[in-house]
């Protein structure tokens, strides 16, 4: 499946509020081909640049929303993690409500460690497309847009994802201290609800399965390509019996 098809899949299944957050990437691609000297619609490189940067504007304005909520979402975690932990149940009936907090805290916490996955791969998704976007523009005119264009991308706010990086890790050695190591992926599971494949821990196996193919080393590895990923999720979710997205090509 070309990258196109994929992203439009990628979209369908994402998180509903984040759907319009996307590159345009179908309608990008139409502006590129009308790249013609024997069309009269065709529009300037000035034109598709500031068509390329609306673009850049809505994925840096997305992503630091999302990122500021993931840190205030973050602090209240621990929080809150600490407050049940610290008051220790001492009768049968604070004993249900302490299995019951953490029952809330387990699916709280992979919901949460879900969605800022699902924003790593947002990231990774656009600038991958805006890549590939650039490639065909400078294919079809003979241009090198790509170039400096991409240069000025990886300094974009929605580009950097080290913070939300560092933040999924934490999480994941939250989730590692609470839950007892030999038992991790059955509870994720079970905290995030997961039935037959559906709900959030769905979508982010399968953002998972997606970045590794986006960012896995090939003969075509270049400048532009993205980093191997390292997320130790990789390795859990081989444990898990979900269909693999289709690679990207």
């Amino acid at each position: 499946m070309k990258f196109g098809k994929r992203l439009k899949q990628h979209v369908q299944e994402t998180l509903p509020g984040w759907r319009d957050m996307y590159l345009n990437y179908k309608g990008l691609k139409k502006h590129v081909k009308l790249r013609s000297s024997s069309l009269e619609c065709e529009i300037s490189e000035d034109e598709f640049v500031y068509l390329l940067d609306n673009e850049v504007e809505k994925f840096n304005a997305f992503f630091m929303e999302q990122e500021e909520d993931f840190i205030i979402r973050h602090e209240e975690m621990q929080q809150r993690i600490k407050r049940i932990i610290g008051n220790e149940p001492s009768s049968q009936e604070e004993y249900d409500s302490y299995e019951q907090e953490m029952s809330k805290i387990k699916k709280d916490i992979v919901d949460f460690h879900g969605e800022m996955v699902l924003l790593v791969n947002y990231s990774n998704i656009n600038y991958t497309g805006m890549t590939k976007i650039l490639k065909k523009y400078d294919k079809r005119t003979g241009g090198f847009l790509r170039l400096s264009f991409i240069q000025k991308v990886m300094e974009q706010p929605f580009f950097t994802t080290e913070l939300v990086s560092k933040l999924v890790k934490e999480c994941e050695t939250t989730i590692g201290e609470l839950f007892p190591a030999m038992v991790a992926a059955e509870e994720m599971t079970k905290a995030a609800g997961t039935v037959a494949g559906e709900g959030i821990f769905k979508n982010t196996v399968e953002a998972l399965l997606t970045m590794k193919e986006i960012r896995k080393g090939s003969s075509t590895h270049s400048h532009f390509s993205l980093p191997t990923l390292n997320l130790r999720d990789i390795e859990l979710i081989r444990s898990f019996q979900f269909s693999s997205p289709i690679p990207i090509i």
